[in-house]
């Protein structure tokens, strides 16, 4: 059955110290509460944007400070998700982070930067050691932090922790990467930049919407997350069968160059999954790992040949 989500990206550009920071995002969030969202992601440390190092790091609170508080209170108001990045104090640690907090306004987790810049680690920040993904209404979800993009380690680990949807909140952009991890690892993308450049990508690697720079900061986009990536090899054939029977509920989207396609769920009775098991579809990882089975099988055995 389809699974949808709304999910909002706000941009936001420093306004030079913590409490305008705050009171900015918080016009923003309003603001963004107008699309009825079911997840909202904000910029990277959005608290320290537009400060020197030593004042960003002075943003630093606890997971019960008042960043928290402030967007847990809104996350209840509004019945959203809401991804909220913040330089973490954990005792003497300093993390760069994004806690997630779900619509009863209730931190349910956060991820901590796995890959800090050079510049991070000699202020002090720690990096993290693992990119876990959170179970929510509408799907799992991951997050990732900017330099993090340079990195596969951390996209990974998230596909092996089973996320859906990454939200990256970051400085830069990010760019083609984001398309990339999309592409290679199936995620949906949503980017939450402080200059207003944030997309939404789809796993194929298509951007559904984009900040408008001179416009809109906000970023908002229904996904319906009930669909898988399948390689055209051995399925195409499947899929027109599929199509016949279930017609507009099956929303098919193929990128012929990469040979690949995103096969969407709409039926109110039936899961994207039920129609792998039903057509015998191979998803895309699938394929890929009973191709390395099948080469496995035909390398010699003298490893010196």
């Amino acid at each position: 059955m389809a699974r949808w989500v709304r999910v909002v990206s706000i941009s936001l550009q420093g306004q030079g110290s913590k409490e305008r920071n705050m009171e900015a995002a918080m016009q923003l969030l309003e603001q963004a509460a107008w699309e009825r969202p079911d997840l909202v992601c904000l910029p990277e440390t959005f608290t320290g944007l537009g400060m020197s190092t030593e004042n960003w790091l002075a943003t630093a609170e606890p997971l019960d400070g008042e960043t928290v508080k402030r967007l847990s209170d809104y996350a209840r108001r509004h019945q959203t998700w809401v991804v909220c990045p913040m330089v973490l104090r954990e005792g003497d640690r300093l993390v760069n982070a994004a806690a997630l907090i779900n619509r009863q306004g209730k931190v349910v987790g956060y991820y901590a930067k796995m890959f800090p810049t050079i510049g991070e680690l000699e202020g002090g920040i720690q990096p993290g050691t693992d990119a876990p993904a959170f179970e929510t209404d509408f799907g799992r979800v991951g997050m990732a932090i900017c330099f993090d993009l340079n990195f596969r380690e951390v996209a990974e680990r998230l596909k092996v922790n089973g996320a859906e949807l990454v939200c990256f909140v970051s400085m830069y952009p990010g760019g083609m990467q984001v398309q990339l991890w999309a592409l290679d690892f199936g995620f949906w993308m949503v980017t939450a930049i402080a200059s207003p450049h944030s997309v939404i990508v789809n796993p194929l690697g298509r951007i559904l919407a984009h900040a408008q720079p001179s416009y809109m900061p906000i970023v908002s986009q229904r996904l319906n997350l009930d669909a898988v990536v399948l390689h055209l090899d051995y399925n195409h054939p499947k899929l027109l069968r599929l199509k016949e029977r279930y017609g507009a509920d099956a929303e098919l989207e193929i990128r012929q160059p990469e040979a690949r396609c995103l096969l969407t769920c709409h039926c109110p009775n039936a899961s994207v999954w039920d129609w792998v098991r039903e057509f015998e579809l191979e998803p895309i990882d699938a394929y890929f790992a009973r191709a390395r089975r099948e080469r496995s099988l035909r390398l010699p055995t003298d490893t010196h040949r």
